[in-house]
Formats: C-alpha cells, sequence, structure tokens
C-alpha cells in the first residue's frame, strides 16, 4: 500500500455514534418484562393495605364511642350472642368451602371449582341474611345508628364488613360464569387467588369484629 493510499484513508471521516447508542450506555432501552400477573397481584395487595387502614379507623372509633349509650340500649340489651356465633360459622365455613374451590383449581378441575365456589356463594348469602336479619331487628326495636355513638360505630363497622361481603359475592358469581365461558384460563386463575385473598381477609376483619364487639360487649 502506498503513502499516498494511507493517507487517503487516514483523512477519511470516522463513523460517529447515533444519540440512541450514546443514551443506551446509560439507559436500558427495552423495556423490562415483568412475569404476568405480577403487576395484578401487587396492585392487589395494596389495595387490601388500604381497606385494612379502613377497618383500623373503624375499629378505633368503635373503640371511642362504644361506650356512649346516650341513655340507650347497650351490647348486652341488643345483642343474641348465639344467633351471631351461628352468623360466625357461616362466614368461616365458606372460607373452608372456598379452599377446597383451590385446591380444585390447582387441579384444572373447573366443574369442581365453580361447584366450591357455589357452596362458598351459599354460606356467603346465609351470612348476609342472618346479618340483615340483625339489623331489621335492632331497627325495631328502635336501635337505629343516630340513637347513639355506640349505634353509630356498630352500624358503621359491622354494616362495612357485610358490604364487602357483597360485593365478594358478585365478584364470585362473576367467575362461575367466566369459567364455564372460558374454563380455568390463567386470568382466571388470577382472579381466583385474589378472591380467595380478599375473603381470607374478611374472615379476618370478622373474626375481630366478633371479638371486639359481641364478646367484650357482652361482658
Amino acid at each position: 500500500m502506498t503513502a499516498t493510499t494511507m493517507d487517503t484513508m487516514s483523512n477519511q471521516p470516522k463513523p460517529t455514534a447515533s444519540p440512541e447508542q450514546l443514551t443506551a450506555a446509560f439507559y436500558e432501552l427495552e423495556p423490562h418484562h415483568h412475569p404476568e400477573g405480577a403487576s395484578t397481584m401487587l396492585g392487589f395487595w395494596i389495595y387490601l393495605m388500604s381497606d385494612c387502614l379502613i377497618f383500623a379507623m373503624l375499629f378505633a372509633a368503635y373503640g371511642v364511642l362504644g361506650g356512649n349509650f346516650a341513655a340507650g340500649p347497650g351490647p348486652k340489651d341488643l345483642f343474641e350472642l348465639p344467633l351471631i356465633a351461628v352468623n360466625t360459622a357461616m362466614l368461616l365455613f365458606s372460607s373452608i368451602t372456598y379452599g377446597f374451590a383451590m385446591l380444585a383449581m390447582e387441579k384444572n378441575k373447573a366443574g369442581a371449582t365453580q361447584l366450591w365456589l357455589l357452596v362458598t356463594a351459599v354460606f356467603g348469602a346465609c351470612f348476609l341474611g342472618i346479618e340483615l336479619y340483625e339489623f331489621t331487628h335492632l331497627i325495631h326495636e328502635g336501635a337505629t345508628p343516630m340513637r347513639s355513638g355506640f349505634l353509630t360505630a356498630f352500624f358503621s363497622l359491622v354494616g362495612t364488613h357485610g358490604l364487602h361481603v357483597t360485593f365478594g359475592l358478585i365478584w364470585l358469581f362473576t367467575l362461575v360464569v367466566q369459567i364455564s365461558k372460558k374454563g380455568l384460563i390463567p386470568a382466571n386463575k388470577r382472579r381466583l387467588m385474589c378472591l380467595s385473598l380478599f375473603w381470607h381477609f374478611l374472615d379476618v376483619i370478622w373474626i375481630g369484629v366478633f371479638t371486639f364487639v359481641y364478646l367484650m360487649g357482652m361482658l
């Protein structure tokens, strides 16, 4: 190679990096690929934590107002502990049957999963029916939420829990329909997992209600 050729090659402009290539040295241009459904579960856990705060505030309000009867009836005058014990058993049984539904889901048995979900719905509906009977009986006796601070806090706490159970039943029936149409696809399994967390969470909250409101109120 002659000197003239070498000089010509040395004078040629060197290739420069594009702005995207320079940016790639400091930032990852490709998006991260998370496992499917990971964001759904994370979001649902965050929702459950926010629900914990709601019930914590309602428990705190009951702790403050639970002794303010305003010369009206108190827990010993209103609560029927045997009936509430049966109501608690209904919700606990529903938690057990939902566990059977999850076991059937793990075995990819769509029919058995739907069956156990419907059994769970029956127990949940019984729980709501007894709770509505209790509320109706209390209001008929004149123990309305406006009667005293105790009754305001009681109806707020127990009623909020009952509202959550109602939404849980609606969600449960929706999943039964989705399973019948699409089977146990990954999306439906993920929804069943979320509802399982929600349903057992309501179980734990109710144990707190039963202990703090009913048992301690009757002591």
